[in-house]
């Protein structure tokens, strides 16, 4: 049985938001979510794009010059032959960021891969949305595999803010592995989150999206 995913793009571009950022990267962006996030700039991947097989991805992949691959979305985990495609890109030497909304498990990511978990603040429409098991599944992932987790919050607010470190606070994630705090651009300055987080001492990392600093203006393909 062949496989095929409905993406809605595959692009050569600068990671900008992980321990990876700053790296010349591949992305894979599937279509489809299962959230609607209100600050989101990809939500042309809500209704739109166009069905590849497996074969077509790997082929559009192996175009770039780069040995990093990320599949982002939309949510990748909504499509039921993800694990496939990932284990295709380890076993094509590629290190695999794959970047999750954290509403769905990763129990089934492969440890070889980096998951990086998007765990969504209260002020972002889709609060409640985490997954309870999500939280086992991360440290069983750093068990096995350490390195192979991140966790990233999205802040629109200084209330954002505090309900994300009261979650890294209430589930000992802090000093595990890499957790990133991005501003929301236009709702929280990241100065302030800069004093935020000097203030407070958390031993997490302040993050901006910097491939929208490297290229600003445009929403796609970056």
């Amino acid at each position: 049985m062949h496989s095929n995913f409905n993406i809605s793009e595959i692009f050569y571009s600068i990671q900008g938001e992980s321990s990876y950022a700053g790296g010349p990267c591949v992305f894979i962006r599937l279509s489809g979510c299962n959230l609607r996030c209100n600050y989101c700039d990809a939500n042309y991947t809500w209704d739109e794009g166009e069905n590849k097989s497996l074969q077509s991805i790997l082929h559009a992949v192996e175009a770039y010059p780069s040995s990093l691959v990320e599949l982002t979305g939309g949510e990748p985990l909504l499509h039921k032959d993800c694990v496939q495609l990932i284990r295709k890109l380890i076993a094509a030497g590629k290190t695999v960021l794959v970047e999750t909304n954290g509403s769905i498990a990763i129990n089934k990511i492969p440890y070889q891969a980096v998951t990086i978990v998007d765990v969504k603040c209260p002020d972002s429409g889709s609060a409640q949305s985490f997954h309870p098991d999500n939280i086992e599944h991360v440290k069983q992932r750093l068990a096995k595999s350490p390195g192979s987790c991140e966790m990233k919050f999205v802040l629109s607010s200084k209330n954002d803010y505090q309900w994300a470190k009261e979650f890294c606070g209430e589930h000992s994630l802090t000093g595990k592995m890499p957790i990133h705090f991005s501003p929301v651009h236009d709702r929280v300055s990241p100065r302030n989150l800069a004093e935020w987080l000097m203030k407070d001492g958390l031993n997490v990392s302040l993050q901006l999206q910097l491939h929208t600093i490297l290229w600003p203006g445009i929403s796609r393909g970056i």
